[in-house]
């Protein structure tokens, strides 16, 4: 296994970790290019019948500037699925108007030739793909494009913060959406989030949009079915179906503009990226990267991981259930290593759950910003410390009077559970405390000279 020299992990933390890249591709650099190529738990087959889908306009003639030559002959068809389910499909295809042809009508025509034989997973396509997007951004010199999902009917769109920001190159960016019936809109940032990794975006003049529907990631089972449609590589409504293949998994991955107060984890030095790296894509044509002054600093993400493959461009597209209910908003994946080039899926991709992005979502379009909490101490791997005898993030020092302060922690302290998540070093910590508000109260457990203690602790906020 291979890593490219800029993103080569500290091998004394993590012993041959696989480099994670975020999921955004490149984009054309004018706007008649990015017209042109549009970039970018298991209930029963019964249950699933009933499930209507939104409902979206027929997908209208394109000409051939608002459609590449190859894109505009994509559609989703023979798609792979476990379970027989052609009743349950011709049951949904029924209950919509997404346009569902045998030849494709516009960019994300979904094709099914055969109902009565078609998948699990057809069905769920045909739920979901209107609430899915193609966003093309450009600013501060640089462009890309990754996907998003429909959060309400006048246009609010969750996607990540480095595909709205391009990785913090801009906070005033130009973005285009592409909706799956062909239909373009211009959108405005509302806020972005980037220890989230999240940021919500809102098309202009738009009302009546299907809306995606949010499932409990936290009622997940490792084996569940795990679906994802998006644009990687720029090729709009693309699906590829796995499984959840773990659940609270952390990773670290590189972001830009987070806020200066010290995270709970010690920071990598200035030359040395996190394990867990966010894609790095240039402007088409240029030779040096596109944003190489742009600050960066490591952030903690509590994900979903699955071997549902994702690509460069999947970025901020959906993870979904059997339902086509979303589970997760895509962010990174995980790459054999290489330089020079895009690496593409080996089966081990990330998501952010879908409840602690509902919620960064709703902060993000009520007040601009979301709230985070904080626990006030550095933490590294007990792992790390010949003296410890549990798994689990370790205490090095306490803040005065924050949150480990109030409520006894002191440094030698293991943390081994969290707001009921099993801790198993500073990443799972410092995740797992992001996930809640400033404010919070929750239960946490440490182990102190061999015995095991639980406490209630309310967090402070990161400023």
């Amino acid at each position: 296994m291979t890593t490219t020299p800029e993103n080569t992990p500290d091998l004394n933390d993590e012993a041959q970790r696989p480099e994670v890249e975020a999921t955004q591709s490149d984009a054309p650099a004018s706007s008649t290019d990015a017209a042109a190529a549009s970039p970018s738990t298991t209930p029963s087959a019964a249950n699933h019948a009933a499930t209507q889908a939104p409902t979206a306009t027929e997908a209208p003639a394109r000409s051939p500037m608002a459609v590449g030559p190859l894109v505009a002959m994509l559609a989703v068809g023979a798609l792979v699925g476990g379970v027989a389910g052609g009743g349950v499909t011709a049951a949904v295809l029924a209950s919509t108007q997404t346009s569902v042809v045998g030849t494709p009508q516009g960019p994300t025509a979904i094709t099914v030739n055969d109902p009565d034989d078609a998948t699990l997973v057809t069905g769920v396509v045909a739920t979901a793909m209107p609430s899915v997007v193609s966003l093309q951004v450009a600013g501060g010199g640089t462009a890309g494009g990754g996907s998003g999902v429909i959060l309400s009917e006048d246009g609010y769109v969750l996607t990540n913060n480095h595909v709205a920001t391009l990785e913090g190159a801009t906070i005033t960016p130009s973005i285009r959406v592409s909706l799956s019936d062909g239909r373009i809109f211009d959108a405005e940032l509302v806020g972005s989030d980037p220890l989230a990794d999240l940021a919500v975006v809102k098309l202009e003049g738009a009302e009546n949009l299907p809306v995606i529907e949010f499932a409990d990631s936290d009622a997940l089972n490792v084996g569940d079915r795990a679906i994802v449609i998006g644009s990687p590589l720029g090729l709009t409504g693309t699906v590829t179906n796995g499984i959840v293949s773990a659940l609270n998994r952390s990773i670290t991955v590189r972001s830009s503009a987070v806020p200066e107060q010290s995270l709970e984890q010690p920071q990598p030095e200035n030359d040395v990226d996190a394990p867990f790296d966010f894609w790095d894509f240039d402007v088409p044509g240029n030779e040096s990267p596109s944003n190489p002054t742009t600050p960066r600093a490591t952030i903690s993400l509590p994900v979903i991981q699955t071997d549902a493959a994702i690509n460069p461009g999947n970025s901020g597209g959906a993870l979904l259930n059997d339902q086509g209910q979303l589970i997760g908003i895509v962010v990174a994946l995980a790459t054999a290593g290489g330089s020079g080039g895009q690496a593409g899926s080996i089966g081990v991709g990330f998501s952010i759950p879908s409840n602690f992005a509902q919620r960064v979502a709703n902060e993000l379009i009520e007040d601009g910003v979301a709230s985070h909490g904080l626990l006030g101490a550095t933490v590294t791997d007990s792992i790390n410390d010949a003296e410890s005898t549990v798994v689990g993030a370790l205490i090095d020092s306490v803040t005065p009077g924050g949150a480990a302060d109030v409520v006894g922690l002191r440094s030698g302290d293991v943390i081994t559970v969290f707001n009921g998540v099993p801790i198993g070093g500073s990443v799972d910590l410092t995740a797992q405390v992001r996930v809640l508000p400033g404010g919070e109260s929750t239960t946490l457990t440490y182990v102190r000279g061999g015995t095991a203690q639980e406490v209630t602790v309310t967090l402070g906020e990161l400023q």
